[in-house]
């Protein structure tokens, strides 16, 4: 589902120690908040740019001294082992302050009681509610001990693993609604890995044409021709969540580890945007989740080692369990479908199954008592949080997100001692935590068995902070001419777009971009329409021009890219049958007869809705 950019997933949190009497002062960079999948309205719709493969390339890793490394470790186990207790010394921090040591973020999922009843808690949710969407490529796991012929079970498995894996694709900044029609025409299509193998390329575009990304298209069509002629696989996806990411183009981390939990029962983190809010909220990390490498790699961290603790008990939480099975594909949709339903960036807290374990709620809980902040402690320099960034509990909420940019950048202003995580000075002449008194939090005996509706919505509303909203970067605009030339007997000109970039690989109507420095009037348009599409055509003798008739511009086509806000002036030009196309390599040219076939944006094909209406009144 989708999915998020994806990180490698060692928490460097000790590693970071050295620095981490400057960190506290570095401004972090932002960039757009939610990873959930973006959907346009009527008259728009969200594409994207030519984005890279998940498992891009790696970047060489620098050795780390003998001491962080140590450390490191030391830290990885404190915070994600299991059998660490850590978690339950760490009292739920208080706001605004919300001084914490990095401890704090331990997950209380991996807690020996509380985070074992949440565990199968949230199993037993995602159970009841697995078949509510009606996704069709959400069925039962394959059991290899329930299929004794192994030919039977390679294909099953085969089959299977084709499926999520399309799946998984498609979901990535799509919204399931729109996905499910598309996954089921595809399976008609292609039901096998070795159909979609044998496709041709432009059938494969076509039939992705309208969700966008175009690029993922090709790099499916890829891989599919990779496995099915690989000796090894032989059309049968690795098991391996690392080799499915180092073989298959366009597999990443988070769609690797899907497979394998999904199809194949292995324990891999399966985490998308969903799941990275999912989880800042129970770890309580108020950081960006889409710049902070740290923040990132944390809860790729901690998704690794809840799923291996869901996957190693049995139903009855009592004997261990290595062998695959459900478990871990159970728990990653379970996530999932937790942030995509009701832990939201507008969260529905009073139906989540694993309040007991979250941070956030806890926090909210003493947020909504108003409760008084206890004395603030001081923490060691060696635990010290580096992950949240400064809190402001007064912030607006709104989920509108020029309201939360402005209140972000407000937020930078509010006072130190209401704001900010403890500086350097609070640690400068201690190396030890020192307790100091606080108020005891309220037990479950003062609070109401069913709690009121403001209460709730208070809770809900502090959980909204988390995590960090980013700042949007401002949607460039742009506009471009759409020239439909039409020849006497019908055929109309085509061309194709560059295999790299937006939109790469389709055909379009000849199309030039306009200058961006200033707004260009109609007739400036149609002037800059009419020299682009004569220099398109030249006559059948050598020095002879083309007769071309200029029909007028049709009107505009608003679009909008995940990047760009583009508007395509549509203008409509008629021909002889004896004009000559003048080639181009890198834009191939060619007449057809039948726009509807041809592999084309739903942006452009809004254009030729546009362009055959006006023809019939010619």
């Amino acid at each position: 589902m989708p999915a998020a950019k994806r990180q490698r997933p060692p928490a460097r949190l000790a590693s970071s120690a050295g620095k981490r009497s400057s960190s506290r002062n570095i401004s972090r960079s932002t960039k757009p908040q939610d990873a959930a999948s973006p959907s346009g309205d009527s008259d728009f719709e969200i594409e994207a740019v030519d984005s890279p493969p998940e498992n891009g390339s790696k970047r060489r890793k620098v050795a780390a001294t003998s001491r962080s490394a140590k450390l490191d470790d030391i830290l990885s186990r404190r915070l994600f082992a299991q059998e660490s207790r850590e978690a339950a010394k760490e009292e739920t921090c208080h706001p605004p302050s919300r001084q914490h040591s990095v401890l704090y973020h331990r997950p209380l999922l991996l807690d020996n009681d509380v985070g074992s009843q949440g565990r199968k808690a949230l199993l037993s949710w995602f159970d009841s509610v697995s078949e509510s969407r009606s996704m069709p490529w959400r069925k039962a796991w394959v059991d290899p001990q329930m299929i004794s012929d192994a030919t039977e079970l390679r294909k099953t498995l085969e089959k299977r693993a084709y499926e999520v894996w399309i799946s998984e694709i498609m979901l990535q900044q799509t919204r399931v609604a729109v996905v499910i029609d598309y996954w089921s025409r595809w399976m008609t299509k292609w039901p096998t890995i070795h159909d979609l193998a044998a496709a041709k390329p432009e059938d494969v575009l076509a039939a992705w044409s309208g969700l966008g990304y175009y690029s993922r298209a090709t790099r499916i069509h890829e891989a599919a021709k990779l496995a099915v002629n690989d000796p090894n696989m032989k059309g049968l996806l690795p098991s391996s969540a690392k080799e499915l990411e180092a073989k298959m183009p366009g597999v990443g981390r988070y769609t690797s580890g899907a497979i394998s939990c999904i199809v194949f029962g292995r324990p891999e983190p399966m985490v998308d945007g969903n799941v990275l809010r999912v989880l800042s909220r129970q770890l309580g990390i108020h950081g960006n989740i889409k710049t902070s490498k740290a923040v990132i790699d944390t809860i790729w961290a901690a998704a690794d080692a809840i799923v291996k603790a869901t996957s190693e008990l049995d139903g009855d939480g009592e004997m261990p369990d290595s062998e695959p099975n459900d478990r871990p594909g159970r728990w990653g949709q379970a996530l999932m479908e937790l942030g995509s339903t009701i832990c939201t960036p507008n969260p529905n807290c009073s139906q989540c199954p694993i309040t007991s374990t979250c941070r956030v709620y806890k926090e909210g809980e003493l947020s909504a008592n108003k409760s008084k902040e206890p004395i603030p402690r001081i923490v060691d320099i060696e635990d010290a949080c580096i992950l949240c960034e400064p809190f402001d509990e007064g912030a607006d909420n709104s989920d509108e997100d020029s309201i939360q940019d402005k209140k972000r950048s407000n937020a930078k202003k509010t006072d130190a001692k209401q704001s900010k995580q403890p500086t350097l000075a609070a640690f400068a002449f201690t190396r030890k935590t020192v307790s100091s008194p606080s108020s005891p939090s309220p037990s479950p005996s003062t609070t109401a068995s069913t709690p009121s509706k403001e209460r709730v919505d208070a809770i809900a509303n502090y959980a909204r902070k988390f995590p960090v909203k980013a700042i949007k970067k401002a949607v460039r605009e742009e506009e471009t001419l759409v020239c439909a030339i039409r020849r006497s007997d019908g055929h109309y000109l085509i061309h194709r777009r560059p295999l790299k970039g937006l939109l790469a690989g389709l055909w379009e109507f000849p199309s030039k971009l306009l200058e961006p420095s200033a707004k260009v009037e109609k007739k400036t348009r149609e002037q800059l329409a009419l020299g682009y599409a004569s220099g398109l055509l030249h006559g059948g003798k050598p020095g002879k021009k083309p007769k071309i008739a200029y029909e007028g511009e049709l009107g505009s086509v608003p679009w909008l890219f995940s990047h760009i806000k583009l508007t395509m002036h549509v203008h409509l030009f008629s021909v002889g049958d004896d004009v000559v196309v003048a080639e181009d390599d890198e834009q191939p040219r060619r007449w057809v007869s039948d726009v509807d076939a041809e592999s084309m944006g739903t942006g452009m094909r809004k254009c030729w809705d546009m362009v055959r209406e006006a023809v019939k009144e010619l």
